[in-house]
């Protein structure tokens, strides 16, 4: 780190120091009238701050620029690339058992935690169901959806008012909410075709906030401000179960949501029509001048993401047993937003750990309470400054071949 450096480093400290004078440093006791003067707090301020920015600094002097994956690279025996320590972790030899051990894991988490963690990881996995919904539109589309929390209020409100006025259980009313929710999804997505960009942000934005205006004010409806009450949980052949038994019950109906639709998603990224999304992603124009049908493929997209935050909103239905419009604001959105910018556009595992990290962190933060915002935020701006492309970022395939079997064959 070059002098200049340390220099500006050392008057950054200095300057926060001064600003930071009368707050830190100044305490007035109106009782004795008198002033304590707290000069070891200034001076562990000043170096902290100075550490922290000297650290800043080389961190942002280590930060390497994202490399574009090659198409193709010949590889020889001289050029090969060593076994390091990533590929002997990554090799089929370890990672089956890691799999193995962490479906195990899953499998047995509920008959091993107490009921209080089984309903956060229930409310976890709900928010990687969404992520994963979202992760279709915005990281495979490039479509910026800030209103996704309106299909999964649609959802969940369809099962409240099928059970409020027709007495429908869980199981029936899934396939009806799920398709309510895609219909939502596609009436949205008519009057958007031509949009992008901000102005689709803000139309998406402007229609979550219609969807819970209108819940908030259809009382006869959707019951207004005070929602639904006792949703009935899902129950297994008629039989009853008390409240540990059927949290056990939901979480396992959860993971089987969550392992369809990271198979869903899969397998849409790699047919025709998500190849088609991934090339509208990035460059709609071109993509259309090569024969790519922009309304279909859109469609299908909002129609596809639509439907997963439909069935998300019906288990949480069935899991709180009480909704109201208050527990689908456009809050919500950002934070199932952020789970796939964090976690990695695009990439199913990045969105699945950014879902878990971003619901489970704070909710086991709970004793920093008071701070719990500030190492968000703080999480953040880190993520954004030598993270940009999320946790886990997504890899564009690239095709390799050996130089010395043309050799052979020539």
């Amino acid at each position: 780190m070059k002098l200049q450096e340390i220099k500006r480093t050392a008057l950054v400290a200095l300057w926060f120091m001064f600003l930071t004078f009368p707050i830190l440093v100044i305490k007035v006791n109106t009782i004795t009238q008198t002033i304590d003067w707290r000069w070891n707090t200034m001076i562990f301020l000043g170096i902290g701050t100075f550490v922290g920015g000297l650290v800043w600094r080389w961190a942002l002097a280590r930060r390497k620029s994202p490399a574009t994956a090659p198409v193709a690279k010949v590889v020889t025996a001289e050029t090969a690339p060593k076994v390091g320590l990533k590929a002997k972790l990554t090799s089929p030899a370890l990672r089956i058992p890691f799999i193995a051990a962490g479906l195990l894991l899953v499998v047995v988490f509920p008959l091993l935690a107490s009921l209080y963690q089984t309903n956060v990881m229930i409310t976890a996995l709900i928010y990687v169901m969404l992520a994963l919904g979202l992760n279709i539109v915005i990281g495979l589309g490039g479509m910026l959806h800030l209103g996704y929390i309106a299909f999964f209020a649609v959802g969940a409100y369809t099962y409240g008012i099928l059970f409020r006025f027709f007495d429908i259980g869980f199981w029936v009313a899934l396939p009806i909410a799920a398709v309510m929710s895609t219909l939502a999804g596609v009436l949205l997505a008519l009057p958007v075709l031509r949009l992008r960009g901000d102005y689709l942000a803000i139309v998406t934005l402007g229609f979550a906030e219609i969807v819970r205006i209108v819940l908030n004010n259809a009382t006869e409806l959707s019951g207004g401000p005070a929602g639904i009450r006792g949703i009935p949980r899902p129950i297994l052949a008629g039989i009853t179960m008390n409240l540990a038994t059927v949290s056990v019950y939901i979480y396992y109906i959860i993971i089987l949501a969550v392992a369809l639709t990271i198979f869903i998603v899969w397998r849409f990224e790699n047919s025709r029509i998500g190849r088609a999304l991934v090339a509208m992603g990035e460059d709609d124009i071109a993509a259309e001048a090569m024969g790519i049908d922009i309304t279909r493929v859109k469609l299908t997209a909002f129609a596809l993401g639509s439907f997963l935050a439909g069935v998300a909103g019906v288990i949480f239905a069935s899991r709180t047993t009480f909704i109201n419009p208050a527990s689908f604001t456009v809050w919500q959105s950002i934070i199932v937003l952020s789970c796939v910018v964090l976690g990695g556009m695009g990439s199913i595992p990045g969105v699945i750990l950014g879902a878990l990290g971003l619901i489970l962190i704070p909710e086991y933060l709970r004793a920093f309470a008071d701070y719990r915002m500030l190492i968000f935020g703080a999480v953040l701006v880190l993520m954004m400054v030598f993270r940009p492309g999320g946790i886990i970022q997504k890899k564009r395939k690239a095709y390799t071949f050996d130089a010395s079997v043309l050799e052979e064959k020539v």
